[in-house]
C-alpha cells in the first residue's frame, strides 16, 4: 500500500468520523447554549439542569437520526471491505 492511498483512507475515515459525529455533537452545543442562556437569565445556576437537558438531546438526536447513521456507517465499511483486496495487492 503506498503512502497516497493509505492518507486517502485515513482522510476517508475522519471524514466519516465527522459525518458520525456531527448532529448529535452540534444538537448538544445548540440545547447547552440555549440552556446557558436560559440559567444566566434567571440566575438559576444548578449544573444538573444542564446536564439532563443535553443528556434528553443526546438521546433524541440519536434516537432520530440513529438509522441514517447506522447506515453511513454500515455502508462505509462494506466499501472498506470490498476495496481491501484492492488496497493490499
Amino acid at each position: 500500500m503506498s503512502p497516497e492511498v493509505a492518507l486517502s483512507e485515513i482522510a476517508r475515515g475522519l471524514q466519516m468520523a465527522l459525518v458520525l459525529g456531527a448532529p448529535p455533537l452540534i444538537a448538544v452545543l445548540v440545547v447547552g447554549v440555549v440552556v446557558g442562556i436560559l440559567q444566566a437569565a434567571t440566575q438559576i445556576n444548578e449544573p444538573t439542569i444542564a446536564f439532563v437537558v443535553k443528556a434528553v438531546t443526546l438521546i433524541a438526536t440519536l434516537a432520530l437520526t440513529g438509522h441514517f447513521l447506522l447506515g453511513r456507517l454500515v455502508a462505509f465499511t462494506t466499501d472498506l471491505f470490498h476495496r481491501i483486496p484492492h488496497l493490499i495487492g
